[in-house]
This record gives C-alpha cells, structure tokens and sequence, in this order.
C-alpha cells in the first residue's frame, strides 16, 4: 500500500536529519579551530574541547546549537524535522482509517503534530537572548511540551500497533515491535525517574549526557518504524466501504 510506503520514507528521514544536524553541530563545537579565519568563525559560547556528550556530558544540546554558525544548520534542520513528523502521524492516521474502516484515531494524531509544532516553536526561539522569568519559563515549557507530546504519541501508536498485530501479522516484523514497546516503555520510565533532578543546579553533566541519549531514543523510534513494515506490494486490504 501507497501510505505504508510513505510511512516508511518519512520515518527512515525523520531519523537521519536531526542524527545528521546535531552531530554536525557537534563536530563544529569541537572542531571550532577549522573554521577560524572565514565568514563561520565559531562564537566563543559555543566552543568545546574534545568532547563525547553521549557519555561524558560535557557540552549541552543548546550550548552545541544555539551559537553562530551551528544556529544556521540546526533551526532549518528542525523545522524540517517537524514538518516530516507532521506528514508521519497523519499518514499513520490515514493508514489506521483504512486498517480500521475509516474510523478516527485523534489521539495520537493530535500529539504527533502538537510535538512538531512545540518543536518548531523551539527551534524558532532557541538562541534568542531575552532576559525575562516569563521568556525562560515558556522556553522550558515548550521544550518539555515537545517531549511529553512526542512520547504520548509514539507509546498510542505502538499500543494501537500491538492491538491490530494479528490482523497485519504477515506484513511486519513481530521483533520490531517488541523492541519499539521497550524503547517507549524505557523512555517512559527514564522521564519520570529523572524528573525531580532536571530543574535542579546539580547533575550537571549527567543532565546533558542524559539529553543527547534521550534525543537519540527519541529519534530511533523512527529508524525501527522503517524497520518495521516489510517489504511487500499491497500489504494492507482495504475493507469494503473505506
């Protein structure tokens, strides 16, 4: 089926791009010297030394993006990621309307995109030097807007993937979707563990470790979607009427 090929398309993008942007961004940090003498000399904030945020947390998300020049690659590149996450949700909207005869499934539909648009907004403001409680307030509002919303959204799809699983056995991979139950199963967990230290002034570098590795379990839930869907021809009947 045409959607399921989309689907696939989309997720297998939506998991590249910002892999490719924020490494990227990262590289620039550390290697800030490459680029000493042209028109993208690094901004002092946002020079790192040698550095593997993933496991020593040394350097932030924001401190790797929010600089000149990295600001140049990682805004464009998250508003392309939240455009892609748009189409994703609604074209598994559209799958579940055929799966199910036509009938409605908002709920996931609704925090799939509400997550993009949170992460468009960040990305918009992200940079931006407005000393104001309020400003800051909102910033780390929409930030935690994105967050919750991506993983409300990812945890009903994968239970409504579950609930249909004998009806589209022959078309996916069953140990996909074991595994995508665990990732959002730990994500889940991870969030609520961690979330009476991540307004505190302590944990600093396990803060940002933490960040970097939840970002990429974010975003492999994407790369296991295109992994989940075999490759087949006309892989989903539509029932009669739809």
């Amino acid at each position: 089926m045409e959607v399921i090929d989309r689907i696939k398309k989309l997720s297998i993008w939506i998991f590249l791009v910002p892999v490719i942007v924020l490494n990227s961004c990262l590289f620039i940090s550390v290697n800030y010297h490459i680029f000493e003498n042209t028109i993208f000399v690094v901004d002092q904030i946002g020079r790192s030394g040698f550095t593997i945020p993933y496991i020593d947390g040394s350097l932030s998300i924001s401190r790797a993006a929010r600089t000149y020049p990295t600001y140049l690659i990682f805004k464009p590149g998250m508003i392309i990621t939240a455009v892609l996450l748009i189409q994703y949700w609604r074209a598994n909207n559209k799958l579940f309307q055929k799966l199910e005869n036509n009938q409605q499934n908002k709920y996931f539909v609704f925090f799939g995109v509400g997550s993009a648009l949170f992460l468009i907004i960040h990305s918009i403001f992200l940079g931006i030097t407005f000393e104001a409680d309020l400003y800051k307030f909102l910033r780390r509002f929409v930030l935690l807007g994105f967050i919750i919303f991506e993983i409300i959204a990812q945890a009903l799809l994968v239970i409504k993937l579950v609930k249909i699983k004998k009806q589209i056995d022959e078309f996916i991979n069953k140990k996909i979707l074991t595994i995508k139950v665990f990732l959002v199963s730990v994500l889940i967990i991870v969030a609520i563990s961690v979330a009476p230290i991540l307004n505190s002034t302590e944990y600093t570098h396990f803060k940002h470790a933490l960040e970097w590795n939840y970002f990429l379990g974010v975003v492999t839930f994407y790369l296991l979607t295109f992994m989940f869907w075999k490759n087949k021809k006309n892989p989903v009947h539509t029932p009669e009427g739809a």
